[in-house]
């Protein structure tokens, strides 16, 4: 029974396969380099053979995580021979058919890694809608890897756990990952065995002043490779960031407070210093008003005027006053000073205008003067004349003097003696 069974199903299978359409590609994936010109082969065998019936052709891009209305690339319409190209494509895709030798090839121009997808040749006749209706197959893009970014995560201190980063920004297909460290005296070494390497990140545990080194990383794939190299230099524990900017942040503040108390001692300070001044030359201005220097530089009073001048003991204690009723009672002292002081400048004012009217008259002055000098000089005349009588006189003898002398007169007081 057995024998007769197998050529029975093997002439089932042949019948079946000769009345049903077939739609293949030669291999299951493609590679190309990035910016190639490639294209994708289809063949379908329909189960009679085409003349004038209506084919539909079509190929679809799927990639994981993609829209499903965004999976179809083109369609080709045998009748009035269309070809409708998605707007995603079009400038890059076109169709080499041939409906009469099974020919469906799609062509890509400028590919990208984008274009890392599955592809399906899907061909649809009518009343031949049984048997392998489409093919599938992968492309796969070659793109050489970048040079690598090589970077440290983590603190390089003593007994801290780190991590050596590597990573490629692009590469097709993703490249493959592989550390290699020298010490510090570039001399090769095996890793530790708690290290671990995987993905391209380098995990070191309990690291150490041993640790320290140059680690190289190498990004390979099926086109070439690329490396990058990093220093790592383990120092000894520090203080952590955060202590050492609560400590910053403490000293800033005791020295902001210093600063503002030395700012509030040096204004008072000088607040009153400025006050005892005022007060100062208030005094000075009262004693420059109320007295007009001499030409010879004495001071004088005017005449009828007495002298105001204030004498400061030092050695006489005074009673404690509070600074507010000080500065109270400093500013009603300098303002009556200062009142004190205007009038004594408009009196100055006054004498100096009549001191100016008084030079304007020169000529009554000098006519006085002149008088003066006249009634000197008779004054001088008359003391010549004296002085020569009485040399006159004097040359006379002393007996006749005497006999020249008048007689005392009766009523003369006699003369008292105060020696009693």
């Amino acid at each position: 029974m057995e024998r007769r069974i197998s050529p029975w199903i093997l002439l089932s299978l042949v019948l079946s396969g000769v009345d049903a359409i077939n739609v293949n590609i030669p291999q299951k994936s493609y590679e190309f380099a990035r910016g190639d010109n490639i294209t994708l082969p289809c063949k379908f065998v329909p189960k009679t053979p085409l003349t004038t019936q209506f084919v539909v052709i079509s190929w679809y891009g799927v990639a994981p995580g993609m829209d499903p209305d965004e999976t179809l690339i083109v369609t080709y319409y045998s009748s009035g021979d269309i070809t409708d190209i998605k707007p995603l494509y079009e400038g890059r895709v076109s169709l080499d058919v041939n409906i009469a030798t099974g020919k469906a090839d799609l062509k890509l121009s400028s590919i990208q890694l984008d274009d890392n997808k599955e592809f399906r040749c899907q061909v649809q006749i009518p009343k031949d809608d049984v048997g392998k209706l489409a093919a599938t197959t992968t492309l796969v893009v070659l793109v050489a890897p970048s040079t690598p970014m090589c970077a440290l995560k983590g603190n390089a201190e003593y007994g801290e756990n780190i991590n050596l980063t590597c990573l490629s920004a692009e590469g097709s297909p993703p490249p493959v990952y592989a550390w290699k460290s020298l010490d510090v005296l570039n001399n090769p070494r095996q890793p530790d065995p708690r290290t671990t390497d995987k993905g391209g990140i380098l995990s070191l545990y309990n690291i150490s002043k041993e640790t320290s080194g140059y680690y190289t990383c190498t990004s390979t794939n099926k086109i070439r490779s690329a490396t990058c190299n990093i220093t790592l230099s383990v120092m000894p524990p520090s203080m952590k960031i955060s202590s050492t900017g609560g400590i910053i942040a403490g000293v800033a503040a005791l020295l902001i407070v210093v600063i503002v108390v030395i700012c509030c001692c040096y204004c008072r300070r000088r607040k009153k210093k400025l006050e005892e001044e005022e007060i100062a030359m208030g005094d000075h201005k009262e004693e420059y008003t109320d007295q007009k220097p001499n030409k010879n530089g004495v001071t004088r009073i005017d005449d009828g005027q007495e002298d105001d001048r204030v004498h400061d003991d030092s050695s006489v204690r005074r009673p404690f006053v509070s600074s507010d009723r000080r500065d109270d009672r400093s500013e009603r002292d300098y303002d009556d000073r200062r009142s004190d002081y205007d009038d004594r400048r408009s009196d100055y004012d006054d004498r100096r205008s009549d001191y100016d009217d008084r030079r304007e008259r020169p000529g009554d002055r000098n006519e006085r003067y002149d008088d003066r000098r006249y009634n000197d000089r008779r004054y001088d005349d008359r003391k010549d004349r004296r002085v020569d009588h009485d040399d006159d006189r004097y040359d006379e003898p002393y007996d006749k003097r005497d006999l020249d002398r008048p007689a005392v007169p009766a009523n003369k007081p006699p003369k008292k003696d105060y020696r009693d």
